[in-house]
C-alpha cells in the first residue's frame, strides 16, 4: 500500500487536479492499494482564517466575499472535469452545505466579536473539507473508484488546538477500521489533510503544513509500503533554489538528515512527518506533481546519499540571539535550568542554544517575535541576580539567522568545518554562535540576517554541492 499526500500548489486549479488524479490512477495501476491525503487548495486556508478575523471585527462583508470567492473557486473545478450528472450534483451539494456550514461560523464569531483557538481550527479545517470530495469527485468521474473520508473520523488527537497531537494507538484503531475495508474493496480513500478531532469530536488542526504529518500518520498506522509527499519541488534540494539556484535534488538522505533540514527551515517536508514512519520504517519520498518522471528524494532508515560527506545547506531567518551573561554565573548550579524554565513558561520554542565553557554567558536562538517577551521573563526571572551583578546583563540581537550544514561526515570530517568557516571568513561574513552536533547532524551557526544568503550561497559553492559556476563575479 502506498499513502500519496498532495499539497496545496498540487491541488491549486483544474489542471493541478488532472494532473493530480493522474498521478493517482498511475499509483493505482502500479501498486494496486492506494490511499490519498489531500491539502486545501492554494490559499484557501490562509482567506479561511484572515475572513474569520474579518468577521471578529463585524466586517460581514469581507467574510460574505470569502465565501463566495471561495464557491467560485471549487465549483469551477467541479464543472470543468466532472460531466454533468449526479456525481456532478451530488459533490456541488455536499460543497455548498460545508461553505452554508461556514456562514454559521462566522456569524458566530462576528456575535461574539472574537476567536478562540478552537474555532480557529474548526474555520482552518473547511479547506480541506472543500477539497477532499472534489478530488474523489474528479477520480470516479475518471472511473476510479473513490471515496471522501474526513480525517476527523480517523485521527484522535488531544485539545491542543492550533497543534494538536495524535493518540497513535486509537488512531491506528480507527484508521484499520475506517481505511483498510475500502482499500481491500478497490476503493481510494481520500482523506482531508491536516486535520483530526478529540475523543469527544472537537475539530483539531496539526498545525500548518499538518497534511505531511497527516500522511506518515496514516502510513504508520496502514503498515505502508511507502509515504510519498507530491509537492512543486523536485525532492529535497542541497539548498533552498531561491537562494541557491544551481541547488540540485538528494536522490536519498537518512530519517535523522531530513528531520535535522526539516528543523533548520526546510519547507519541502513538515518537520513531524517522519516521526511516525521512523518506528515502522516506513521510506518516505518526496516528489514533483509537476514533473512526476523525475525520482524524487527517498527518505530511509540508512541512506547511501549522494557520495559526499555534506547533504545540505538550510537557513532560518527572523531569529533573535537571546544572551544571558556575567561572571558571578560561573559554577552556579541551575541557571540553564531556569533560563529555559521561564522561556518555556512564555510558550516559545528554542531553536538553538550555545554556551561559553566557562559558563559566564548562555545565549540561544527564538523567533524575533518573541525576543522581548523572552527579555521581560528572564529579567523578572533573574532579578534578584542582575541586582547583585552576579549577572550583569540579559539582552537581545534581533536579525539574526541559522545556517545548518547537515551530512552523515561534518562532525567527523576536519576539512568540512575549515571549508565552511573558510567560505565565510574570506567574505568576510561574522559568526556570532557554533553548535557542533555529536551525532551526524551536522553545524549550526548564527550569522546576521542580512548575511543569511550570501553565506548559504558560499558554502554551497565551497562545499561543492551543485552544479560549477562560472568564474568570477559575485555570488
Amino acid at each position: 500500500m502506498w499513502v500519496l499526500k498532495f499539497g496545496g500548489t498540487s491541488v491549486g486549479d483544474a489542471r493541478c487536479f488532472e494532473q493530480v488524479a493522474d498521478i493517482v490512477l498511475r499509483a493505482r495501476e502500479a501498486h494496486g492499494q492506494v490511499v490519498v491525503v489531500v491539502s486545501a487548495m492554494s490559499g484557501v486556508t490562509d482567506a479561511l482564517l484572515d475572513a474569520a478575523r474579518a468577521a471578529a471585527r463585524g466586517d460581514e462583508d469581507a467574510w460574505t466575499r470569502t465565501l463566495q470567492a471561495l464557491r467560485e473557486k471549487h465549483m469551477e473545478v467541479l464543472h470543468r472535469l466532472v460531466p454533468e450528472g449526479p456525481l456532478r450534483q451530488g459533490t456541488a451539494t455536499r460543497l455548498q452545505g460545508l461553505l452554508a456550514q461556514a456562514g454559521g461560523w462566522f456569524e458566530e464569531v462576528q456575535a461574539a466579536a472574537k476567536l478562540d483557538p478552537q474555532m480557529l481550527d474548526l474555520v482552518g479545517s473547511l479547506g480541506e473539507r472543500l477539497s477532499a470530495p472534489l478530488l474523489a469527485a474528479v477520480l470516479r468521474s475518471r472511473g476510479c473508484p473513490a471515496e471522501a473520508v474526513e480525517a476527523t473520523e480517523v485521527i484522535v488527537t488531544d485539545d491542543n488546538f492550533r497543534s494538536a497531537n495524535p493518540f497513535m494507538a486509537e488512531t491506528e484503531a480507527r484508521a484499520r477500521e475506517r481505511l483498510l475495508p475500502l482499500v481491500r474493496e478497490g476503493v481510494v480513500p481520500v482523506v482531508t489533510g491536516f486535520i483530526g478531532a478529540t475523543p469527544d469530536g472537537r475539530v483539531t488542526t496539526l498545525g500548518r503544513g499538518g497534511s505531511d504529518y497527516t500522511a506518515g500518520i496514516l502510513g504508520a498506522c496502514l503498515d505502508a509500503d511507502e509515504v510519498q509527499i507530491w509537492t512543486d519541488v523536485d525532492g529535497i534540494l542541497t539548498a533552498d533554489p531561491r537562494i541557491v539556484p544551481d541547488a540540485r535534488p538528494l536522490r536519498e538522505l537518512s530519517y535523522t538528515e531530513a528531520a535535522e533540514l526539516c528543523y533548520f527551515g526546510a519547507k519541502v517536508l513538515h518537520p513531524k512527518t517522519i516521526l511516525p514512519t521512523v518506528e515502522r520504517d516506513i521510506p518516505v519520498r518526496v516528489l514533483n506533481t509537476f514533473n512526476p518522471t523525475a525520482p524524487g528524494s527517498r527518505i530511509v532508515r540508512e541512506a547511501q546519499g549522494d557520495g559526499g560527506e555534506v547533504r545540505a545547506i538550510t537557513t532560518i531567518k527572523g531569529l533573535s540571539l537571546i544572551s544571558v551573561e556575567g561572571r558571578g554565573m560561573l559554577g552556579v548550579p541551575g541557571i540553564a535550568a531556569r533560563t529555559f524554565a521561564a522561556t518555556a513558561r512564555e510558550g516559545v520554542s528554542v531553536v538553538m542554544i550555545s554556551q561559553s565553557s566557562s559558563e559566564q554567558s548562555i545565549c540561544f536562538a527564538i523567533p524575533t517575535k518573541d525576543a522581548p517577551t523572552v527579555v521581560h521573563a528572564l529579567e523578572r526571572e533573574f532579578a534578584r541576580e542582575l541586582a547583585h551583578r552576579n549577572i550583569d546583563r540579559i539582552w537581545s540581537l534581533d536579525n539574526v539567522a541559522i545556517i545548518a550544514v547537515v551530512g552523515p561526515g561534518v562532525t567527523r570530517s576536519p576539512l568540512i568545518a575549515a571549508q565552511v568557516f573558510g567560505a565565510l571568513g574570506s567574505n568576510g561574513i561574522q559568526v556570532t554562535a557554533i553548535t557542533l552536533g555529536t551525532s551526524m547532524a551536522g553545524i549550526s551557526m548564527v550569522v546576521r540576517g542580512e548575511d543569511a544568503e550570501r553565506a548559504t550561497r558560499y558554502i554551497h559553492r565551497a562545499l561543492g554541492l551543485g552544479a560549477p559556476q562560472p568564474q568570477g563575479g559575485n555570488p
